[in-house]
């Protein structure tokens, strides 16, 4: 049991960083994935520097309390949030950018940096940091770390994991790693940084990374619009695309319904029924080579394409496809889901969404990252909470995903939705020894429990 004078010691070495506010409780208890906690947690530290980190793990160890490591709150998982008997240990207010090194392309921030932020402030010296994840403008670096996070970016620059080269990590018990490394290359032992990438605040709580970064892309980016009669043929276009070995660094899809409720959040003109449409972007010195290439594929797939130079005009297009999350919201209780399939079975698991929508009379909007395969299903209902029915259509869906070669997420986590689902994936031996390696890092088993591991379902010959 938890000591019940941990709130009164974490107020003793952190003053007024600790906040047991109701609202601020209240807030802890969900992200957007639309899931919430059974009840409130019993404080958030506001953590201001790696010294209120360490303090509060000390805290935490000493008592065996429960933590849950919270950034911006901005997940779709439910890995961040916290209930009752729990700490929730927010980095929010870390927000250092402690080195711009364009000589060594690296940075080295502290977690609570918004990804859009650091684009600007990189911007300044000719840089940037490649993931670029929908929500910039609200989500961490360190949600990004945690999560594994992606984006639009990913098929051509790569994931998070591509694009960190160290973190300092504090342990369950307070004591502070650095793992990685400031180089190009370092091979040293084990590769704890990419372990530590997308564990979801199991194993500890990143207070640092180091970034890789890239130099600005010089040239003009074209921006290609192709719209197709059904889903399934653009989804087919988009897998043309990438068998003719084009590279583009943006190629999203978005399928008839999700592309009519952006138009109707933006007050833009309908589009037609059924159609769906590719965003696609080219960028360097070929950009206007790789446009015109592209744009031929397209057509020869049944596409309906135009192609533009003008940066404003690229934005605008680009501005439709990350107005999705606002465009679900505004129909109802959302569940937004994200699978990835090899980018050859696009148009199969395009089949098997119609599948579903039939088989349980539901319907469910879908984007797609079509450049790496990875798509968001969204389930969309009219009740305050998501029904059995929605739950079992999300089954046959994740199934589906595995079946076709794919995976239960491709860059929002497990957290606690999935979680019921991971053993299926990885398999007796390898969900065991996962939860081996949690244990190593933190023997007490105080970070973030319950997220990621749930036990395995009766029956299950996983």
């Amino acid at each position: 049991m938890p000591d019940t004078s941990v709130v009164d010691r974490l107020r003793t070495a952190l003053g007024d960083r600790v906040d047991t506010a109701p609202a601020a409780l209240e807030a802890a208890r969900a992200d957007r994935s639309g899931h919430a906690s059974p009840g409130a947690p019993l404080a958030v530290v506001h953590a201001e520097s790696t010294t209120d980190v360490q303090e509060t793990l000390r805290i935490a160890h000493a008592t065996r309390t429960p933590v849950v490591i919270r950034g911006a709150g901005t997940g779709l998982a439910g890995a961040a949030n916290a209930g009752p008997g729990e700490i929730v240990l927010s980095t929010v207010r870390m927000r250092q950018v402690r080195e711009i090194r364009p000589e060594d392309l690296l940075a080295v921030v502290e977690p609570g940096v918004l990804n859009g932020e650091l684009d600007e402030l990189l911007a300044e010296h000719g840089l940037w940091w490649p993931p670029d994840p929908a929500s910039k403008d609200i989500s961490t670096v360190g949600g990004n770390i945690a999560t594994g996070a992606g984006g639009l970016l990913c098929a051509k620059y790569g994931v998070v994991r591509d694009a960190v080269l160290g973190v300092d990590l504090v342990l369950a018990d307070g004591r502070l790693l650095h793992l990685g490394h400031r180089s190009v290359k370092g091979v040293t032992g084990l590769d704890l940084t990419s372990l530590v990438i997308g564990s979801e605040g199991r194993l500890g709580v990143v207070v640092a990374a180091t970034l890789k970064l890239r130099r600005v892309v010089p040239g003009t980016p074209r921006t290609i619009v192709a719209t197709f009669p059904d889903v399934r043929s653009a989804a087919r276009g988009s897998a043309a695309v990438t068998a003719d070995g084009a590279q583009p660094s943006i190629m999203e899809l978005m399928d008839a319904r999700s592309l009519a409720a952006v138009h109707a959040l933006l007050r833009l003109d309908p589009p037609a029924p059924g159609l769906a449409q590719l965003t696609i972007q080219t960028d360097g010195p070929a950009a206007s080579a790789e446009a015109a290439q592209i744009a031929t594929v397209l057509r020869a797939a049944g596409g309906a394409v135009t192609v533009t130079d003008d940066a404003a005009e690229g934005e605008r297009l680009l501005r439709i496809r990350r107005s999705m999350h606002a465009a679900m919201a505004s129909l109802g209780t959302t569940l937004i889901e994200d699978v990835s399939v090899p980018r050859s079975a696009l148009p199969a698991m395009f089949d098997e969404i119609a599948r579903i929508e039939h088989d349980y009379g539901i319907v469910i909007p879908t984007v797609a990252h079509a450049g790496d395969g990875n798509l968001h299903p969204n389930f969309i209902t009219d009740e305050p909470e998501i029904p059995e029915t929605i739950w079992r259509a999300a089954d046959d869906l994740f199934r589906a995903a595995i079946r076709l070669g794919g995976t239960l997420t491709g860059e929002h986590g497990i957290g606690v939705l999935k979680s019921r689902w991971l053993a299926e994936e990885l398999g007796q031996d390898q969900w065991d020894l996962q939860q081996q390696i949690v244990r190593v890092f933190d023997p007490a088993g105080i970070l973030n429990p319950g997220k990621v591991f749930a036990p395995r379902p009766e029956g299950s010959d996983a």
